[in-house]
């Protein structure tokens, strides 16, 4: 069954939080099959990253988060039952093609790893169908409503 919950925030702090809450749910919840899935999608400027600055720190990650717009993925590693948590940016991908030299497939097998991935719709079709899916909209210049699909 989807679940589907929205929530406004009304600064980066606000979203910040938010992902950091989502991340210490995460990782306090049991192993699943595979991988931990959260897709991030909304328009330029939206508070996707913000939103996994905040998840990184709920995740005990000291290093900054930048988007990996260039590099595509980067992995962190995690203490816990969790192992890592890889950030991708799928920005530039042309679509699932591009995922093979990434060894993508190997990283969703994994239940210790967590993935987030911005701009998810270019890679739509590789995604597990129990993924949780973020979007992020506009609501000013600071605030944002923030809906979280998942299922249950």
């Amino acid at each position: 069954m989807e679940k589907k919950e929205t929530f406004e925030t009304r600064g980066p702090e606000e979203t910040q939080k938010a992902g950091e809450l989502l991340a210490k749910e995460i990782i306090s919840s049991p192993l699943s099959r595979s991988a931990r899935v959260v897709c991030l999608n909304g328009d330029l400027g939206g508070g996707k990253t913000t939103f996994l600055q905040g998840f990184a720190k709920g995740l005990y990650i000291k290093e900054k988060i930048l988007s990996p717009t260039f590099v595509i993925l980067k992995r962190f590693g995690l203490k816990g039952n969790y192992k890592n948590f890889y950030h991708m940016d799928c920005y530039r991908l042309q679509g699932v093609k591009d995922l093979s030299p990434l060894g993508f497939k190997s990283i969703l097998k994994n239940p210790r790893n967590i993935i987030a991935i911005e701009w998810a719709r270019n890679i739509k079709a590789a995604l597990p169908k129990d993924s949780m899916v973020i979007e992020f909209d506009f609501l000013g210049r600071k605030e944002r409503r923030i809906t979280l699909k998942y299922y249950v």
